[in-house]
């Protein structure tokens, strides 16, 4: 059985550029690094060599794993899931109840979430914590910095997909 990987069209676009930027462009760099270096005699104590071998075997298994994500994706429209639960793709506003505190997160897949922009994955103990909820209903999620609690106040469609 094939694990489908969610992602948002948003996502799986910008993986699919990433993975031809690696493809056609920084493979041909890291290539002609390693010709350079090579060009410098011994290879034992070849500093440049090294690190572009490094390298190259970070892009080489970069595109592996993209490839093996986007072959496996299942691309969500975000603006068009629906906002009777929290699910993928959905914004969720939550009221953290030791703070008073109202933070807003995007559900979306592990490649594409950045807490930093507001997104966070739904295989995270929050994510996974606020799957199927509805608003009004309370969130426990325990995390790595402890176990902390939130009400759902709104869940509403992404403005992009």
């Amino acid at each position: 059985m094939v694990m489908r990987v969610p992602m948002s069209k948003t996502g799986y676009i910008a993986l699919k550029e990433e993975l031809n930027n690696l493809e056609r462009v920084e493979r041909h760099v890291v290539v002609k690094a390693i010709e350079i270096a090579r060009e410098h005699g011994d290879l034992k104590e070849n500093a440049e060599y090294h690190a572009a071998k490094e390298r190259q075997g970070m892009i080489e298994g970069r595109i592996m794993d993209l490839k093996d994500k986007l072959g496996r994706a299942e691309v969500i429209d975000c603006t068009k899931v629906s906002c009777e639960r929290a699910v993928f793709g959905t914004v969720v506003e939550l009221l953290d109840l030791d703070t008073d505190e109202e933070v807003t997160y995007q559900l979306l897949g592990s490649e594409e979430a950045d807490v930093k922009k507001g997104s966070i994955s739904v295989f995270s103990p929050l994510g996974k914590s606020l799957l199927g909820k509805e608003v009004g209903d309370d969130v426990t999620a325990v995390t790595p910095g402890g176990t902390r609690e939130f009400e759902v106040i709104s869940i509403r469609p992404s403005s992009f997909s």
